[in-house]
Order: C-alpha cells, then sequence, then structure tokens
C-alpha cells in the first residue's frame, strides 16, 4: 500500500482529511473535517463545509471575524500532538536517525523500542511502499497506542509494517536487515540481538538519554567486536527571531533530547585495526589497556607497541 500522509496527501480538502487551523497568535487547533460540522473556539465557530473542497493554505473567517490558516498538518506537526504512552522520539531526531542510518526506500528496518509510535511514522515514510519495518515493543499497552496512531497518521494501518511484543533483546535475527534502531533504557542488552538481525555493512542506530547511557552502549559495542567504531552525537535546534532589525536567538531552544549512536556491521570474524586515537589519560584507569598494547603508567597513559 501506498504510505501517503493521512486520507489524503493533496489536492483539494476532503472529509475526513485533518487540518491545521492557526489563529493570528500562532495557536494551533487540528479538525478532522466532517460535512455539516462545526469547530468552536473562543474566537466563535468555524464551519467545515467552507473548508471542504477547497486548498489547504487558505484563510478560513470564525463567525466572530477572526482569521485562521488552514493546512494540513506535517507530520512533524503529528507528532508533538499525538496520544502518547511512552515518550516520543522528536521531530529533529528521527530526521538524524533516518539520515544516519540511511534508511532508503525498499530497505528493511528494525525497530527496536516503538514507544507511541512516532519514529516508526518516519521510517515507513523513509523505506516507501516497497520496503517494510519490524517494530518491537515489549509492553503490549504502548504497542496498542503506537498501532493507533500509526493508523491514524497514515489513514489506515501499514501493510509494510509489522509490530511484535515482545523482547528483542531474546529474538533470533536472520540477517536480513537494512538497518536496525535501538530506542530503550538498556540498549546495551540488546546489541548481540540486532548484529543478529544486521547483514554485513548494514546500520545501527542507537537513541539514549543520559551520558552513562551513551558510555555503557559505545563500550559495550567496542567489546562486541562486530561494529565499526561507533560515532556519538546530539542534535539542538536554536531557533531565531527575525523581525525588522530585532534579528536575534529566540528565548526558547529546543536543547538535549537524547544521544544518537552510529556503527556498521561487520562481517563474521573481521578484526578492526586497532585504533590510532588514544584516550585522554585516566579514562579507563591504570589497569586498562587495548588488545596487544601494554599496561599504562598510573595516569592512565598507554604505550603504543607500533609506535
Amino acid at each position: 500500500m501506498s504510505v501517503n500522509p493521512g486520507p489524503a496527501a493533496r489536492g483539494p480538502l476532503q472529509p475526513g482529511d485533518r487540518v491545521q487551523l492557526a489563529d493570528p497568535k500562532g495557536r494551533l487547533h487540528t479538525v478532522t473535517l466532517e460535512r455539516g460540522r462545526l469547530f468552536h473556539t473562543a474566537k466563535g465557530s468555524i464551519a467545515h463545509d467552507d473548508l471542504i473542497g477547497g486548498p489547504e493554505g487558505v484563510v478560513v473567517t470564525s463567525s466572530k471575524g477572526t482569521g485562521y490558516v488552514a493546512l494540513r498538518p506535517l507530520l512533524s506537526d503529528f507528532v508533538l500532538s499525538m496520544p502518547r504512552g511512552a515518550a516520543v522520539v522528536y521531530p529533529k531526531d528521527a530526521a538524524m536517525i533516518v539520515g544516519l542510518a540511511d534508511v532508503f526506500p525498499s530497505a528493511f528496518v528494525v525497530e527496536a523500542g516503538a514507544g507511541s509510535g512516532a519514529l516508526t511514522c518516519s521510517l515507513l515514510r523513509a523505506v516507501g511502499e516497497t520496503g517494510r519495518v519490524l517494530s518491537y515493543e515489549r509492553r503490549a499497552d504502548f504497542a496498542e497506542i503506537a498501532e493507533a496512531n500509526v493508523t491514524t497518521f497514515f489513514g489506515r494501518r501499514p501493510s509494510n509494517w509489522t509490530i511484535q511484543v515482545g523482547d528483542f533483546a531474546a529474538a533470533d535475527g536472520d540477517g536480513t536487515a537494512d538497518r536496525v534502531v535501538l530506542d530503550m533504557l538498556a540498549a546495551w542488552d540488546c546489541l548481540p540481538a540486532a548484529a543478529g538481525w544486521l547483514r554485513p555493512g548494514g546500520v545501527l542506530v542507537v537513541y539514549v538519554a543520559t551520558t552513562t547511557q551513551l558510555s555503557r552502549v559505545v563500550e559495550t559495542m567496542r567489546d562486541q567486536g562486530c561494529w565499526t567504531e561507533p560515532k556519538a552525537s546530539e542534535t539542538l535546534v536554536r531557533p531565531w527571531h527575525v523581525e525588522g532589525l530585532s534579528v536575534r536567538p529566540s528565548h526558547r531552544m529546543v536543547g538535549h533530547t537524547g544521544f544518537l549512536v552510529a556503527a556498521r556491521r561487520l562481517a563474521d570474524g573481521t578484526v578492526l585495526p586497532l585504533r590510532r586515537t588514544r584516550p585522554a589519560k585516566g579514562a579507563y584507569g591504570r589497569d586498562w589497556k587495548r588488545p596487544g598494547e601494554s599496561v599504562g603508567d598510573e595516569s592512565g597513559g598507554i604505550s603504543d607497541p607500533a609506535g
């Protein structure tokens, strides 16, 4: 099936379409259009029939004379207003995950930690109708919320999506997944399962919230030995206020929401060359050493036998 955002993605507004109404102060209201219905606000009522059959991107006037801009909501709008069980992956992070994982049309993506289904919508969009997404969720109540949200956004349940209630860490992968995305508290426990699902060259992206989680995930990946060197990052979004000569950063910004760790699956039996970068002195303690290296001095430094 086509994975379009709702009953209609373009063209004249139709019954069943979701429309986002923005008032002059930027306050948003989302309405599902039905013939003969009225949407009531403190600024007056708006007839659904005034929108049905017309284009989006118009201004509709309430019974008290207030103008509202009418547009179909974007995925980012839907995510920020969707019913939630677990916390959602915010649009800035979902966009980075799709980009870092290089999710492409026809890809097979395994997602562990479906939560409320926010990231699932982005993954389904990215794989297109020729790809597929398999989502794992440990909690049945969260899985129900995710299924309802995904179905609401696409207008029907995507046929190329499967949601599995269960523990991903216990899942047996078949080595055919192009991409794996992990979003859960103890992602390090799921790394063996992720390796089992991914084909050689496939991409793993892990979303974690705290620095302690970040450290444990990265070190576990290094110890596991089947990944390229993990790359960690976070994304901060700082809006700007632009009005005449008043051009400055906004007083509010979308700051830290989580860290992303990305790496690629190595072929079985592959051993990476020793990293040529040195950890900071004391980062691992005096008794730590890498394979093929001698133990460092008391400050945590290392001696590199390769010079």
